[in-house]
């Protein structure tokens, strides 16, 4: 009988795309120690070495890498033949329309529902144009039937499906002094002008999670597209807190600098709403699970939330 477990290559696959066993155990809902038992026990069964601890990122040997091959595969084999009995017990049309909250969803939005639309063909897929405010209240007047959101806010009639936590960092032009700052506190941005996207001040995490708490209420100036944002900032118009995977780009290009913000790194999370009678439809499921597999595999400074 074999050793070898579906958890066991999850584990694996975790490993190849966060290249520390640290990050890989956050992937996977383990602890660090936890996760390396697992591993030792893999090798310790075939008495091979499945990959090299010292270096940075961790480099798989020939065993580890035949092994995530089959990572690769098998865990995609098995989603697919899922998919089949559902569509055999519920049927293989329905409809996703989409609604976000998020200025930045569409940088990871689009790969997920590329991939969705490989596995449901016959769902009709569609994003619910402009920007919501309130996408749980299209839920409600059934305008919409999923709602990305950055809150589970209990509410009658809704499911809130966990996605990801992602890292917010600060953005100041390259020659700016806060750029020089590895850590920016709540005080660092009292006479500076925050720059963020046209929305109230409770979706702003910054605001809500550190600047409010601490009496800090900065200058403001808003512009809808990130783009813009970036451009102001290097033209030393102010300073922004964005998602990391959306800024990623332009740091590689020396547009602006990033630093954490907060002591403990300000963090955001998204959740998928979804009416509680479209819940337990499997291509509901899928979409979810579709949106975190593509998120983890493509997007920098993510972390599973609980229930994922």
């Amino acid at each position: 009988m074999s050793v070898l477990e579906l958890r066991h290559l999850k584990s694996l696959l975790a490993l190849a795309e966060t290249g520390s066993v640290s990050l890989a155990a956050q992937r996977v809902c383990l602890t660090q120690s936890a996760l390396s038992h697992q591993l030792k026990q893999l090798e310790t069964a075939y008495g091979l070495t499945l990959f090299e601890r010292k270096t940075q990122p961790l480099r798989f040997t020939p065993a580890g890498e035949r092994l995530l091959r089959l990572a690769r595969e098998l865990p995609a084999q098995v989603a697919a033949a899922e998919r089949d009995l559902a569509r055999i017990r519920q049927g293989e049309a329905g409809e996703v329309r989409v609604a976000v909250e998020c200025h930045t969803c569409f940088d990871w939005l689009m790969p997920a529902m590329d991939r969705f639309r490989q596995h449901w063909p016959a769902v009709e897929l569609d994003i619910v144009s402009g920007f919501h405010a309130d996408p749980v209240g299209l839920l409600l007047s059934d305008r919409a039937d999923l709602a990305i959101v950055s809150e589970a806010e209990p509410q009658a009639g809704i499911v809130h499906l966990p996605l990801f936590s992602y890292e917010m960092v600060g953005i100041a032009a390259r020659e700016h002094p806060l750029a020089a700052k590895a850590v920016w506190r709540a005080e660092d941005f009292a006479a500076e002008t925050l720059i963020h996207y046209p929305v109230a001040d409770e979706m702003l995490d910054l605001l809500r999670k550190l600047l409010l708490p601490a009496g800090v209420n900065p200058a403001r100036r808003t512009a809808e597209l990130t783009i813009a944002i970036i451009q102001l900032v290097a033209s030393r118009r102010g300073v922004a807190v964005l998602p990391y995977w959306a800024v990623q780009p332009y740091l590689e290009r020396g547009y602006v600098a990033a630093s954490q913000v907060g002591e403990d790194k300000l963090r955001s999370e998204l959740y998928a709403a979804l009416r509680a009678d479209d819940a337990e439809r499997a291509y509901m499921q899928d979409f979810v699970q579709t949106v975190r597999d593509s998120s983890f595999a493509t997007l920098p400074g993510l972390s599973p939330l609980a229930g994922a």
